[in-house]
């Protein structure tokens, strides 16, 4: 039984945030009967899920059907209610939006204790304020979302770029065609290790069989994407290409040695994956490891710069050159992504073409709390940009409430959770509560 007086929070084992939260006693949601894959629906082409349910259970029973979710998230563990209440981006982004865009309908636990179906045709105002509000205006415990069809492997090209502005104009010419040299792109993110040396990642489904690469084993996926010049050609089956990136969870693997060749031959290959290395990080955390063995080198503590960000493609040049110069993070990666509609809390101009530009590891610690994270706050937003709050935030209330729709948010609020059973979004994206 949760109090009255507690926030309603979900008891689960796995979360993707990075946000450090203020520890709470209280009781939270059982969670266990929302894992599940519920139904398929191939001739319709859907699928019934669970709230909990990982995308990797939900490729594993819709692959058969060569159908997979429209946007497939990097990392196995992301819930289905956690990407379209948290939001969530791949490389089918570009033409298929974020995975809010592709629930159908959904049942939300709301703050009065009912459950409602929302959908674009009922309680539309909470179906379309419900993407990134984290929880705060209730839980998805049903959603039904779109599939498409999907080929059984995927050919990739991977085109190296001596500047960023080529790079950036051969994104936008391929987003806005849909095609490089003639040729259907199916999928496209990009990879950045330095002014002079950044990759676009070009993907099309195909039926042609033939040898495909293993990312799983000695390899690691985002160092087969270097070479020297022009293009270098790869192919993957379906599904090792929608994990590509858990392998090494992108390429923060290597800040547990998985990377060093004599130290991965040893790793077993189950914990080759996102989900271990972040029980690692959640061990750090609690252990203060890290700053340990800093402050027995002398070295300076550090602080976590873990974001994702996106800016107007027009802008994406000027971003990542303020990025390299200023922030000793690399490699940086890049998605560019557009939403059909416009969603209050996430307000994106709908058509628009926007890159997600991600960066994971940590910096010196300044003197002020959160420094660096300020800083790419400030130039994010100077750039007409938006910041994902999946992570360390240090916004202020009024520019909180500018940035995230908290107008429309605030009416929802109080119609929906009128007794204020889940905490307010500044409070849990900032306050960290």
């Amino acid at each position: 039984m949760i109090p009255a007086t507690a926030s309603v929070r979900l008891a689960k084992q796995t979360s993707n945030l990075f946000r450090v939260r203020v520890r709470n006693d209280a009781p939270g949601l059982d969670t266990s009967g929302l894992t599940g894959v519920i139904s398929v629906d191939p001739d319709a082409r859907t699928a019934d899920v669970a709230g909990m349910c990982t995308y990797q259970d939900l490729v594993v029973a819709t692959l058969p059907y060569g159908l997979s979710p429209l946007v497939v998230p990097q990392l196995k563990t992301i819930t289905l209610g956690g990407a379209v209440t948290g939001l969530g981006i791949e490389s089918a982004s570009f033409r298929n939006g974020m995975p809010h865009e592709s629930v159908l309908e959904m049942d939300i636990l709301s703050g009065t204790g009912e459950v409602l179906t929302a959908s674009p045709e009922h309680y539309r105002d909470l179906y379309r304020a419900f993407p990134n509000s984290y929880g705060t205006l209730g839980y998805a415990v049903r959603l039904r979302i779109a599939l498409e069809t999907v080929q059984p492997f995927v050919a990739l090209r991977h085109l190296r770029y001596h500047s960023l502005t080529d790079l950036v104009d051969a994104m936008n010419s391929i987003v806005e065609t849909r095609s490089l040299d003639g040729v259907r792109v199916d999928y496209l993110d990009g990879v950045v290790f330095s002014a002079d040396e950044c990759y676009l990642c070009v993907g099309l489904q195909t039926t042609v069989p033939g040898p495909v690469s293993d990312y799983t084993g000695q390899d690691v996926y985002y160092r087969s994407i270097q070479h020297g010049s022009g293009t270098k050609h790869d192919r993957l089956t379906i599904h090792d290409y929608l994990w590509r990136w858990d392998t090494d969870w992108f390429w923060c693997s290597r800040a547990f040695g998985a990377q060093n060749p004599r130290l991965r031959r040893w790793w077993p290959r189950r914990y080759r994956r996102s989900s271990f290395y972040w029980k690692l990080l959640q061990y750090d955390r609690r252990f203060h490891i890290a700053d340990r063995i800093q402050k027995w080198h002398g070295r300076p503590p550090r602080e976590r710069v873990v974001q994702d960000v996106e800016v107007p493609i027009e802008r994406c040049g000027k971003f990542v050159d303020w990025f390299l110069s200023s922030v000793p993070i690399e490699p940086i990666w890049l998605c560019p992504l557009r939403v059909r509609d416009r969603w209050p809390l996430y307000p994106m101009r709908p058509g628009h073409t926007y890159v997600n530009v991600g960066f994971w590891s940590s910096v010196p610690a300044g003197a002020t709390a959160g420094e660096t994270n300020r800083l790419i706050e400030r130039k994010v937003r100077e750039l007409d940009g938006f910041k994902s709050l999946y992570s360390d935030a240090y916004y202020t209330q009024d520019e909180f409430n500018d940035l995230y729709g908290c107008d429309e948010y605030g009416t929802v609020k109080k119609t929906y959770d009128p007794d204020s059973r889940f905490l307010d979004l500044y409070a849990k994206a900032v306050q960290g509560r």
